[in-house]
């Protein structure tokens, strides 16, 4: 055998391998003939048969497009038409049609095939079903256009939870007379609970409460809402008030330890998912300057007398809202001239460093003695800033509320 038979040969097994290699392809490969008019195909192989219900015999001398249908996007006919149009290769993914008529999403890719002096003389196809892989790309999208719309109502509705319990902080702090208020109020990432308040009770008597609803988010905050209006100064409507004993078609001012014993109560009724809140509700006597209350799970109220830190009393009480028949104990605490007298939430005492480090009761004192000349309102501020520096870079997890009484001198 002459050495340019056994050349032949070895092209032509060459060849035979190559198309076996492309009849047993899963893929759909197909020919095109760039050189006639209309670039009919000249080859098909089996895998284009399995993809496409069509035969061979079906498609030779035909162009491609029979697979296209009333579903396939004009945009990616256009696309696969300026690459062959322009003899680049071009991958679309469109929508085409089996023999039997059922569709399928088709990754076509057209690959041009250039003789010796550059001329483009065929077109190569490559057909991949993905319409698994389509449906589920769509179906991803669906669900992630849902999320979004969700979370943008929930931003929404949590902006507006957050609107809601900044209008429940009071405006501006009652004008009496060798008496001095001030608050602050620093909300965390989410809507949380806390609320606060001054309010006049009657010519004497103020109410004061500062209170923290467990949990965050717009069940929280509308909590707080509720909570606000249970204590607010309008008798018919207000747990802060009760029937006069003289004339039940009056009201007078209800004992601290009675306002908190009805709210407990009444948030043992619900029904759902359980929530409590903690609170310091007390009546503040203008003219004697003495405040009686209660703790429901509380920090104690700071008092500071001659510019120092008195032991915080342990007020007692569980949170409201957890267990029927809380028994809850009144105190009382008098403010001499030029003392100061802090409620505060958790939110303050919980706020954790970046070594999750809480602020504590200690450095909250600490802080608070530091601040003791500074003007009431900018000791809060200052307080508020410690606080902002302990919890930085990651910011607040919990709201953080101070409430604060000072008997002036004057």
């Amino acid at each position: 055998m002459t050495a340019k038979s056994l050349d032949t040969r070895r092209v032509r097994s060459q060849l035979e391998l190559k198309d076996r290699a492309l009849a047993s392809s899963a893929e759909g490969i197909t020919i095109a003939d760039a050189g006639l008019p209309d670039k009919p195909l000249i080859y098909a192989n089996a895998g284009f048969e399995r993809l496409t219900g069509y035969s061979v015999a079906d498609v030779i001398g035909r162009n491609c497009r029979f697979l296209q249908g009333p579903g396939t996007d004009p945009k990616a006919v256009e696309d696969l038409r300026a690459g062959i149009r322009e003899k680049c290769a071009v991958t679309v993914t469109l929508l085409n049609y089996r023999k039997d008529g059922t569709p399928f999403w088709n990754r076509l890719s057209i690959t041009p095939v250039r003789d010796a002096a550059g001329v483009v003389t065929h077109f190569i196809g490559v057909q991949s079903d993905v319409t698994e892989e389509k449906q589920a790309k769509d179906a991803l999208q669906k669900a992630n256009a849902r999320l979004e719309a969700a979370s943008l109502v929930m931003k929404r509705d949590l902006a507006a939870a957050e609107e809601v319990q900044r209008s429940l902080l009071p405006l501006q702090m009652p004008n009496v007379p060798g008496m001095r208020f001030a608050y602050k109020f620093r909300p965390c990432a989410d809507v949380g609970g806390d609320c606060l308040n001054v309010l006049s009770l009657d010519d004497r008597h103020l109410g004061v409460y500062i209170l923290d609803v467990s949990g965050h988010g717009v069940a929280a905050a509308l909590l707080s809402v509720t909570l606000s209006h249970m204590l607010s100064a309008v008798p018919d409507r207000s747990f802060l008030y009760q029937a006069s004993p003289d004339n039940p078609s009056r009201h007078c001012i209800a004992p601290p330890a009675q306002v908190v014993t009805r709210l407990n109560r009444q948030f043992l009724r619900g029904s759902g998912v359980p929530q409590f809140f903690t609170m310091i509700y007390g009546i503040l006597d203008k003219e004697t300057a003495e405040l009686k209350y209660v703790s429901a799970g509380h920090l104690g109220p700071i008092h500071f007398h001659d510019g120092a830190a008195l032991p915080i009393r342990e007020a007692g009480g569980i949170p409201a809202g957890l267990f029927h028949g809380a028994a809850y104990e009144e105190h009382s605490v008098t403010l001499s001239k030029g003392d100061r007298l802090y409620l505060c939430t958790d939110g303050i005492l919980e706020a954790e460093n970046s070594a999750e480090q809480q602020f504590g009761v200690d450095q909250l004192l600490e802080t608070l003695t530091r601040n003791r000349e500074l003007p009431l309102d900018r000791s809060l501020s200052s307080l508020m800033e410690s606080v902002e520096e302990w919890s930085a870079p990651a910011g607040p997890t919990d709201d953080a509320s101070i409430l604060a009484i000072e008997r002036s001198d004057s």
